[in-house]
């Protein structure tokens, strides 16, 4: 089990990110003092129900990890960002068995392969597709990046646009979506509304998706990272399954890392 000194100390030779630019982080003494105000796991691609992968001992590892991390240092909660199922939305329910398993509260949010129309989702997980939840005067945003036809689209920017508005007092603004917004990658779409929208907002700390199987990296636009977190299933992607835990302190500087699943991978600290 890791607990947070050891995660801090592990980044002494991690890569320090600091408004888009790579340093070599080597003094954190100031940064080990602070307390974060929120910590999360955050992991997607579950595909549970892909035929020919083992899907339910996929799920069943990533629950089991992030709970031994919780026991050794408390999540405040924890994130399934889009792909829940493969396709077919009757595995919804075996899904939520296993990920009510977790420790610590979780959301969900809506991947290309969650066919689901707007009341079948909110029947299964019993949240809306787009939804905000403030925590400790910090603001999370869930917005669907799909349909029912599993199409690859933008979030709804007038909901967007409206949560921005209704939240511009927040200390901070975490965004959670599946499909990458920005054509970075070969499963990513375009979107330069979304784009200008989000890189206004003063407020925001980071962008969170799933998606792209291959990814557990830092992008960077405007200023804003957007983080990508592996894979907790399917059958393509890194060359393991994993997930990302997040430190947020009260000035929106981050600590983060991978874990692949049982090792800290990619540390990094954004905003100092």
């Amino acid at each position: 089990m890791i607990n947070r000194r050891r995660f801090i100390q592990g980044i002494s030779t991690a890569i320090l990110l600091v408004n888009g630019k790579s340093l070599l982080a080597t003094d954190l003494s100031a940064f080990e003092k602070r307390k974060p105000i929120l910590r999360f796991a955050i992991g997607s691609d579950i595909h549970f129900g892909q035929a020919k992968t083992p899907f339910q001992e996929y799920l069943d590892t990533a629950v089991g990890h992030m709970n031994t991390m919780h026991q050794s240092n408390a999540f405040d909660f924890g994130v399934i960002n889009g792909d829940i199922v493969h396709d077919d939305i009757s595995f919804f329910g075996d899904a939520k068995k296993t990920l009510d398993k977790l420790s610590f509260k979780y959301y969900v949010t809506q991947g290309n392969h969650d066919l689901a129309t707007k009341e079948e989702w909110e029947t299964a997980w019993n949240c809306p597709l787009n939804f905000d939840v403030v925590i400790k005067k910090n603001v999370l945003l869930f917005a669907t990046t799909s349909n029912k036809k599993g199409e690859y689209l933008p979030p709804n920017l007038e909901w967007l646009a409206q949560k921005f508005e209704e939240h511009k007092e927040a200390e901070n603004i975490l965004l959670f979506i599946h499909i990458p917004p920005i054509k970075w990658t070969k499963h990513a779409i375009e979107s330069t509304p979304f784009v200008d929208l989000v890189k206004k907002q003063k407020n925001i700390r980071a962008v969170f998706h799933g998606h792209e199987h291959d990814q557990d990296n830092i992008k960077w636009q405007d200023g804003i990272p957007y983080m990508f977190d592996s894979h907790v299933g399917g059958n393509w992607g890194t060359d393991y399954k994993g997930y990302r835990i997040v430190e947020l302190f009260k000035d929106g500087s981050m600590l983060t890392c991978i874990m692949n699943p049982t090792e800290r991978i990619n540390e990094a600290k954004i905003g100092f």
